[in-house]
């Protein structure tokens, strides 16, 4: 069977819609107004990593300073809220892009997340905060599917795998300014100016957006509207085709890996300073080891995006979660302040990275109707990951097991994505043996 995505046919903008059409004809070359589409899809994913980062630099001071009886438990609860949003906001995220356009998603979702992000400046309690996490993270799970398919469509397929791994250093870059900006923000204005800054997304990027990013909807042949109706043999557009020969097997298995990743990653993320002060360190030194795993998830976009091309996204990608694995194993050493510093950045380019090539490889193994469906689907049920590391976190350390137990934990699902990634090549080889061995009878 082909699944090689047709030939694109032309498009329009939707009615009362800003923005070019696209999508007229095959993706040749990487025209001007594709890059500043492409630039404001990343504008809005270094916010939307942002987002995600800003609960772990607040962390601390929402457990001392606002009276609402948080435990270290209670906390890791709170944290994975927005986890919780990420994950219906992915999974049905990338489905709509798909019908109804990526455009009109995106900045929806921007909309969203922004907005709901601004008010947890002006929560009450833990409860009303709590549901505002979880409801800026409806729209934060739903813009990365959605920027990275229309991404897809904007530029030649030789370039889509680095640019789909490129756009996803908007993440940490996010949380890099998260750290930095906390530094001198928390102590001179308090945690509630950290949500403030999300209104810049809304006030600046999204009107970028309105004028730069185009509406379109996935090119569909003669064939493919027949096989949506199920006339012919080919697969029709939606969650069911991922679940049934032949992308059952890769798909449960890039599911499952990204489980393990964001683990590891938003684990991290989300409780890394509060683990630093608590291994002796004050505020401002805990944020920067935040900046440090930041910085190499940055430095982690960009190398794991010449290997992926160079190497291939599968095997990057194993390599990558082996080295994350092994980096915070050696934080369980007690090493010098050097060296945790440097197994930050490891940990960083390993876990981040590893999630950057699974984008790439899902972006690059689905056709064009299936694409933002299979990103949705990945990163959606990844998010299952992301839900259980700050609650796990949380009650490791309420169980007084201290600061390595959460080591570990992050060690151990990365070495479980190295493992199921593994398995991914294997399936993928195997799978082009099979369609060789065919073309050669």
């Amino acid at each position: 069977m082909n699944h090689t995505p047709p030939a694109a046919v032309p498009q329009r903008s939707s009615p009362g819609t800003a923005g070019p059409s696209t999508l007229d004809g095959p993706v040749t070359k990487f025209s001007k107004r594709s890059a500043a589409a492409v630039l404001v899809c990343w504008l809005l994913v270094v916010f939307d990593g942002y987002d995600l980062i800003v609960y772990g630099t607040v962390q601390s001071s929402l457990i001392s300073e606002t009276g609402w009886g948080l435990t270290k438990a209670t906390a890791g609860t709170i944290g994975s809220m927005a986890f919780v949003g990420m994950m219906i906001g992915a999974i049905f995220a990338g489905r709509m892009a798909d019908s109804w356009g990526r455009r009109r998603t995106i900045l929806g979702c921007a909309v969203v997340f922004s907005i709901f992000t601004v008010l947890c400046a002006f929560a009450p309690n833990a409860a009303v905060f709590g549901a505002l996490r979880l409801l800026a993270g409806i729209g934060l799970g739903g813009l990365v599917p959605s920027a990275n398919a229309l991404v897809a469509e904007l530029v030649p397929a030789k370039w889509r795998s680095i640019i789909a791994t490129l756009m996803m250093s908007g993440v940490p870059i996010g949380g890099s300014i998260a750290a930095l900006v906390g530094i001198q923000l928390i102590p001179a204005f308090g945690w509630e100016s950290m949500f403030l800054v999300a209104v810049l997304a809304l006030l600046i990027v999204v009107p970028l957006g309105l004028k730069y990013l185009p509406e379109t909807l996935v090119p569909v042949s003669a064939a493919e509207k027949a096989a949506r109706k199920g006339n012919t043999g080919e697969e029709p557009a939606g969650f069911s085709s991922l679940l049934r020969a032949p992308y059952l097997g890769v798909s449960l298995l890039f599911a499952v890996a990204t489980i393990a990743t964001l683990f590891a990653w938003y684990g991290l993320g989300t409780w890394l300073p509060n683990l630093m002060q608590l291994a002796g360190y004050n505020l401002g030194s805990a944020l920067t080891f935040a900046l440090a795993l930041n910085l190499g998830a940055v430095a982690g976009s960009v190398i794991t995006a010449w290997a992926g091309t160079r190497f291939g996204p599968v095997p990057t990608a194993i390599a990558a979660a082996a080295v994350a694995a092994g980096a915070l194993v050696v934080l369980v050493t007690g090493p010098p302040v050097g060296v945790v510093y440097f197994m930050l950045v490891l940990a960083g380019v390993g876990t981040h990275g590893t999630q950057c090539l699974i984008i790439a490889a899902v972006a690059s193994h689905y056709p064009g109707h299936l694409r933002g469906t299979a990103l949705g689907w990945a990163l959606g049920t990844g998010r299952i990951g992301a839900v259980a590391a700050p609650q796990i976190g949380g009650l490791l350390l309420a169980a007084g097991l201290g600061v390595n137990s959460n080591f570990l934990a992050f060690a151990g699902a990365a070495a479980i994505a190295a493992v199921l990634l593994a398995a991914v090549g294997l399936k993928l080889k195997s799978k082009v043996a099979i369609s060789e061995g065919a073309n050669n009878v």
